[in-house]
């Protein structure tokens, strides 16, 4: 038995056909969803990126003691389980944030790996002088600094697809594929950085989609609200598409390997995304500032199990990649989950729709606590004077792309053990968030019926119902041991222990 996971970063639901969209140029995603389960309420846990992969190998949301930063020593990580129970895995990615201060632990969880250098402002090419850009390019506030400056050294070395990350990456699970599918007890992660900010692809992909633009160059949106014109609004569309565009093919050519090698007897797949991203919706631009809307919370997720061999068929069991993946491949290979997971293995799931949860917690550290049951959403914010308090727990003290300041470590102090610590002390340390802000004005609390207002245009006023929804929150935060601070923040009743 073998699983090949293809993860793919701000790959946008309502972009795709199999979703709805009619206009997007992806016929392997709509060809995915005959030979696999299409999940309709896949939802995200912690937010952003790397917040993400710790759910991913732990198989618990962690968004509530800390925000982005690499595996803790105490956490469970299922590569590093696999490998040690004789399961190959491998990584091939050109995820550049693996390589930072602030995810720096997690790629080494695997038996071997393969990077790709020059996504975004990945720190690759060294170059003095300014790069030439041209002069249609215009910042006008939305980008700038040394990620802005990098990526411009950078494209002059992507001038054809082959050169680009994606492409690279791609090639690097092919190869894989190619040497290894007759073998046994294999784990391959296919991780692009695509199709993530900015919006960098080759002309025949742009060619797809056809229309006039006598705008600036605009493949990167800002992070605030919208401030641009409906033409490069549209535009940036497009542009967005193109990257999909590019995606699909290379999610075709693994189906068609997949195909030749007939390996759908003994190959569990699994195609999902860590979140989607704002291209206007809301007059919002890219994430993490704003409310998590359904835009970026309500995920594309596909799931192929040759044990049930179900395909073609739709789901709406409410589920979380990010935290059920790790069980269910824990799960596949015969391996016991350990105490800590919360998530759950989903192999019923695809072979019969079976319930997998009543509730879904989802958010970024320091911002909104949002529960769903499949139907509504409730956004919880804070209800002090401040966004107060709130504390990081690690004894990882990293952000991004550098170490916590000395001025923050001076706030730390040692915590009494959360129950998935093993026993350990962590560091609290005085928040000072890349994204959160102290402004509660930033956090209004609201309630959406996701079956008569799909858009989320109209916030519910039920006290029935924010009432139910709270009693989902709090379940959860408890299962989540969330630190005592968390419910003070949202004012809400922290539960007596048992």
């Amino acid at each position: 038995m073998k699983v090949i996971m293809v993860m793919f970063d701000s790959l946008n639901r309502h972009m795709l056909p199999p979703y709805g969209c009619d206009w997007t140029v992806a016929p392997n995603f709509q060809r995915l969803t005959e030979k696999t389960v299409t999940f309709d309420r896949s939802y995200i846990c912690s937010m952003p990126c790397m917040p993400t992969r710790r759910d991913f190998h732990t198989g618990r949301p962690n968004f509530l003691h800390r925000s982005w930063g690499p595996l803790e020593p105490f956490d469970d990580s299922v590569p590093q389980m696999l490998k040690d129970a004789g399961i190959q895995t491998h990584l091939d990615s050109d995820h550049y944030h693996y390589w930072e201060d602030g995810g720096c632990t997690y790629h080494t969880r695997y038996n071997t790996w393969q990077f790709f250098r020059g996504q975004e402002g990945d720190p690759w090419i060294g170059q003095v002088a300014d790069p030439q850009i041209p002069a249609t390019v215009a910042v006008k506030g939305r980008m700038g600094g040394i990620k802005w400056r990098q990526d411009w050294i950078q494209r002059k070395f992507m001038d054809c697809e082959d050169r680009q990350p994606q492409a690279k990456t791609f090639a690097s699970g092919l190869d894989f594929i190619r040497r290894n599918h007759e073998q046994d007890r294999w784990f391959l992660q296919i991780e692009t950085f695509d199709p993530h900010e900015p919006f960098f692809a080759q002309q025949k992909y742009k060619d797809l989609y056809p229309h006039e633009y006598n705008g600036d160059h605009f493949d990167w949106t800002p992070y605030r609200r919208v401030e641009e014109t409906p033409e490069e609004v549209q535009h940036i569309r497009y542009e967005y598409a193109a990257l999909l565009s590019m995606c699909d093919n290379y999610l075709g050519q693994l189906l068609d390997l997949m195909d030749a090698h007939k390996m759908w007897d003994d190959t569990m797949l699994i195609v999902w995304t860590d979140h989607g991203h704002m291209l206007g919706e809301h007059d919002c631009w890219a994430k993490c500032w704003q409310p998590w809307y359904q835009e970026l919370a309500n995920t594309p997720f596909f799931m192929w199990d040759p044990r049930s061999k179900t395909r073609g068929q739709r789901r709406q069991a409410l589920v979380q990649p990010a935290l059920d993946l790790g069980p269910t491949l824990l799960e596949f290979f015969g391996l016991e989950l350990t105490a800590d997971m919360l998530g759950k293995p989903l192999g019923q799931a695809v072979a019969k729709d079976a319930l997998v949860r009543e509730a879904a917690i989802f958010g970024i550290h320091g911002g909104h606590v949002n529960v769903t049951d499949g139907r509504y959403v409730y956004m919880r914010g804070p209800t002090g004077k401040e966004n107060a308090p709130i504390y990081q727990y690690t004894v990882m003290p990293t952000h991004m792309g550098d170490m916590f300041s000395v001025d923050e470590l001076k706030t730390a102090q040692m915590a009494e053990p959360f129950s998935f610590t093993k026993g350990c002390p962590v560091m609290r340390i005085g928040h000072g968030g890349q994204w959160v802000g102290k402004s509660v004005e930033k956090f209004p609390t609201l309630l959406y019926d996701l079956q008569s207002d799909p858009q989320q245009e109209h916030p519910l006023k039920n006290a029935k119902i924010e009432q139910r929804m709270i009693e989902h929150l709090v379940r959860e935060m408890r299962a989540c041991d969330a630190p005592a601070e968390q419910y003070e923040r949202l004012g809400v009743t922290r539960p007596t222990a048992s």
